[in-house]
């Protein structure tokens, strides 16, 4: 009986060596496979980093990289083209020279790129994900809204861009712009872009256009049958004019209104043109392009926050610089402004994340439903205008009045806030617009916000009754209403 329980503990210890020399066997070479798949990931990473043209240490070169294909699972290849900047930071021919077929291919590891975008592909799908590789996407404009859309765009796998810009980054420009440095000062902001691009993703084809873009050049500029053509530019000028092209020419625009002297962020929104509300450069735009003929199809984002005395305003000249000369020649271009516009670093790049947004979800087939526009309740003011201009026929035999449905609306949501001036009451199909004073004129300094019935009632009493208002109600309502048309005085001049 020992020898034989000596035998069975022998074999049992001789099978647990067995298993464990078989586990540390399997562990090792599970821990051999992981270190080579390791290694072979850093090497590839290594790799693509050292593809990445180290211009830091040469400021006046820039790089050239172009995509050859764009189909899934196979390599982008990208090819370096080095050209030289003058005195001012302008390439030397003003334009990046065609690419010569001496230059030395780079092919980047599609592993990579799919791991780079691994969160992209998650959100969109591989199919979505594929339409934005095999887009191409033109942005006038690479300032604070431009430079931020340029960014997330390439930052989510887009096939390709055009960039175009005229301007140099200034000291100014670094409390907004997306990507630009101390040393980028002085240098076109295309070409500051695309350097610290290629740093992040090398395999995406951008093009850089050192140029002002205008009627002249718009068909060169706009060639490729772009996806997007955006409209990124801060000159009402050749912002109308390039959504003219683009309306007229079938190209699909989206297009930034005026970030400038706003601050709230809940008021970016994205609607057509004709949807836009309390943005100044969105009015004046909108205006121009109704006597071209062209009153919706045009997208944009715009903020609807109000303009008011204590906020941000375009800055005055000082009188020094008038003694220069004429205020219109101070600018970088003629027709450009020559003021400082406040701007509150952080509102450019939201407009820009907006933009990006759209276009990537657009292209991908994201399902997106219809954008929701505030309170810009359109029928709601429409009914107000209407009823108030049967009031005005009741009192004086004439339904014209010097108001539309946007001031309705501006002096609905903007002046009283929503609510009676008497009860405080809410409620779009609840309220109405009355005029205040029988002797003051249809404006906005002269309406009021109530309720139907209190409307009626103030018609009865104060328009047709004659009653003075400080009989008809209290101190509080007086006052309140003192208090909007104070308000409204010094909003207006921001509404011309």
């Amino acid at each position: 009986m020992a020898n034989h329980s000596t035998i069975v503990n022998t074999d049992r210890k001789f099978l647990l060596l067995a298993a464990t020399a078989l586990a540390a066997t399997s562990a090792f070479s599970v821990l051999c496979t992981l270190t080579v798949q390791s290694y072979q990931r850093s090497r590839k990473l290594a790799e693509l980093k050292a593809s990445i043209d180290a211009g830091d240490s040469t400021p006046d070169l820039s790089r050239r990289t172009s995509v050859a294909d764009h189909s899934a699972g196979s390599s982008r290849k990208a090819k370096l083209h080095v050209t030289k900047l003058n005195e001012f930071g302008v390439p030397e021919s003003h334009s990046l020279p065609p690419i010569s077929q001496t230059d030395k291919p780079v092919e980047w590891d599609q592993v990579l790129i799919d791991e780079q975008l691994a969160r992209n592909r998650v959100f969109l799908g591989s199919d979505g994900l594929q339409k934005i590789r095999d887009a191409f996407v033109i942005v006038v404009g690479c300032g604070g809204v431009g430079s931020w859309i340029i960014t997330m765009l390439v930052r989510s796998g887009i096939g390709k861009l055009r960039i175009i810009d005229f301007d140099q980054v200034t000291l100014s420009s670094l409390n907004r712009h997306a990507t630009a440095t101390l040393e980028d000062v002085g240098t076109p902001k295309v070409e500051s872009l695309k350097k610290y691009l290629n740093k992040v993703a090398p395999w995406v084809e951008i093009e850089t256009k050192v140029e002002l873009w205008n009627k002249d050049n718009a068909t060169r500029l706009l060639e490729g049958e772009p996806a997007y053509v955006v409209d990124a530019i801060d000159n009402i000028d050749t912002k109308v004019d390039l959504l003219e092209y683009c309306h007229n020419n079938k190209l699909q625009v989206i297009s930034a209104m005026g970030a400038g002297c706003k601050a709230d962020p809940t008021r970016i929104q994205i609607d057509d043109i004709s949807g836009s509300a309390e943005d100044p450069l969105a009015r004046a735009t909108r205006r121009r392009l109704r006597l071209k003929g062209i009153i919706t199809g045009i997208t944009v984002v715009f903020s609807s926050e109000k303009p008011g005395p204590d906020k941000a305003a375009l800055l005055p000249l000082d009188e020094e610089v008038f003694k220069q000369g004429k205020v219109d020649e101070l600018g970088v271009l003629q027709d450009f402004r020559a003021r400082i516009l406040p701007v509150l670093g952080t509102m450019p790049g939201m407009f820009g994340l907006a933009i990006s947004t759209h276009i990537l979800t657009h292209l991908g087939g994201y399902p997106m439903e219809e954008y929701i526009i505030g309170r810009n309740r359109t029928k709601t003011y429409t009914t107000v205008l209407h009823s108030l201009a049967g009031q005005k026929m009741r009192l004086e035999g004439s339904q014209k009045i010097p108001l539309d449905a946007e001031d309705v609306g501006y002096i609905v949501e903007e002046v009283f806030r929503g609510r009676s001036v008497v009860s405080r009451e809410s409620g779009g199909s609840r309220v109405a617009l009355t005029k205040w004073l029988l002797e003051g004129d249809w404006t906005a300094q002269n309406v009021v916000l109530m309720t139907k019935e209190e409307a009626r009632m103030h018609e009865a009493r104060v328009l047709k009754g004659g009653e003075k208002v400080e009989v008809v109600y209290s101190d509080v309502v007086l006052d309140l209403v003192k208090r909007r048309f104070e308000e409204e005085k010094a909003y207006s001049r921001f509404r011309e």
